[in-house]
């Protein structure tokens, strides 16, 4: 689980983005939104819910980070709510994957370098990746088990090294591929493609991968939005989507 200071919340939302404060409100919030408009108009704020707790409420960032803030407007929390009851529930993990899955929802499959399974897939994954990442590789080479499992993979450009290094422009070569799936499994093996270049997602699913909390691949997210990153072996990853 992430941790977040909250100097930390407010400098890293705001530093590209024009300010924008959600117009839509709920009522007991007006306080709260309007000392934060005063104080940091220059934080851009998505959307903001009420919470379980009376006179709380939460203000929902680009990232999915979630900052909590009393009604009076006299104090802001910046970190993760539980809910206690038979077990420990995250309440600001399950906002941030309903704000993924929305993510990913205007992200086409078709911009996507896809493995699926030979029948119908019981369940499909997202896999932000780098072909230069260890970890990457070691996943990819489960590819037939989690395919032979049942699961679809879904991959997603993302060079840790950044747009114009020398991963971007190989992970360009495969998007641009004639076959991208023999490509990307090339580069994967450690091996050379022919460089190419070609209108293609990878920097927009970079950006991506930023907005929903990527800090390095693989990084693994349902179809429901809940974000597993690292490396996690075929069995082990067909039990947690509960694929039998």
């Amino acid at each position: 689980m992430r941790k977040i200071t909250l100097s930390v919340a407010l400098l890293a939302l705001a530093w590209t983005q024009a300010a924008s404060i959600a117009s839509d409100v709920p009522a007991g919030a007006e306080a709260l939104v309007a000392k934060l408009k005063a104080i940091r108009p220059d934080l851009p704020v998505d959307a903001v819910h009420e919470t379980p707790i009376a006179g709380m409420y939460g203000l929902e960032l680009p990232d999915g980070t979630v900052l909590y803030g009393t009604a009076d407007g006299k104090h802001l929390i910046a970190g993760d709510m539980y809910a206690l009851g038979d077990d420990l529930v995250n309440l600001t993990e399950t906002r941030r994957a309903v704000h993924r899955r929305a993510l990913l929802d205007d992200m086409p499959v078709e911009d996507m370098v896809v493995f699926s399974p030979a029948d119908k897939p019981k369940a499909s994954i997202f896999v932000f990746t780098d072909v230069d990442c260890g970890y990457c590789r070691k996943l990819h080479q489960e590819m037939a088990d989690i395919n032979a499992l049942g699961i679809e993979v879904r991959y997603l450009a993302y060079p840790r090294a950044g747009v114009g290094s020398d991963s971007y422009r190989k992970i360009v070569s495969a998007w641009c591929a004639e076959d991208r799936r023999t490509a990307l499994t090339d580069l994967k093996a450690g091996r050379t493609i022919p460089s190419k270049s070609c209108p293609n997602p990878v920097a927009a699913q970079f950006d991506l991968g930023r907005e929903v909390g990527i800090t390095g691949t693989p990084a693994i997210l349902t179809e429901d939005g809940r974000l597993y990153p690292g490396y996690m072996p075929a069995a082990q990853l067909a039990a947690t989507l509960g694929v039998q």
